[in-house]
């Protein structure tokens, strides 16, 4: 399995399990998958908390990670494809942030880093290969630090265009993704459960959207 390197950037050799060939093939045959913005829920949500530490789950190109990082925050971001990590690196460095963010090539499949943090993402971990959805979520919310916060956005619906529900995703309600994590938050507070709508850009260029979910926990102190 790949790890980080001594300085702290990501490993070269994708994990051998069936969610890392996956994702590592969906980044290598793009030269960019997202647009590098933060996530705007997470702006929402997450913009008013003190700085700590982040434990950001499935991190992608890093979006989310280096936003974090340009606020105070210590970041260890997770991801399976070294690709996506590379170029996560890249955008850090740019905007002058790369000490603050630990880089880490894992299938979290193999499970959750540990340690504790003050917030843990798992902002749209979806993978419709060889990813245990269940098993992560309950595992990130024992990462959570007492008062800490957990935030878990993910798809509910299909896009606008797509009337049909794709087999390999798990389209759920904010009160679905609780009763999921089920006793692993037993006694925090709901701070938010959400469904939006987000939009989205279809094929053809025009505008359409996608329902998504959003669950914000805190953990006791």
């Amino acid at each position: 399995m790949a790890g980080t390197t001594a300085d702290g950037t990501a490993g070269t050799t994708p994990s051998p399990g069936g969610c890392g060939r996956f994702w590592e093939n969906r980044y290598r045959h793009t030269d960019r998958m997202w647009t590098g913005d933060p996530n705007e829920l997470l702006v929402r949500e997450v913009g008013a908390l003190a700085p700590g530490t982040a434990l950001d789950l499935g991190c992608g190109e890093g979006g989310d990670a280096v936003w974090l990082a340009a606020r105070g925050w210590r970041v260890t971001a997770v991801d399976v494809s070294p690709t996506a990590l590379a170029r996560a690196a890249g955008a850090a460095a740019t905007a002058g942030v790369d000490e603050r963010i630990t880089w880490r090539c894992e299938d979290l499949a193999d499970g959750v880093p540990d340690g504790t943090f003050d917030l843990v993402l798992a902002l749209f971990l979806h993978s419709p290969v060889g990813m245990p959805r269940t098993e992560v979520l309950r595992a990130s919310a024992g990462r959570v630090a007492p008062g800490g916060t957990l935030l878990v956005v993910g798809h509910a619906g299909a896009p606008s265009w797509e009337p049909r529900k794709k087999p390999h995703t798990r389209l759920a309600t904010p009160d679905d993704v609780l009763a999921e994590l089920g006793a692993a938050t037993g006694g925090w507070a709901v701070e938010l459960r959400e469904m939006y709508e987000a939009p989205m850009s279809r094929p053809n260029g025009q505008v359409g959207f996608r329902a998504e979910n959003a669950l914000r926990l805190r953990r006791p102190a």
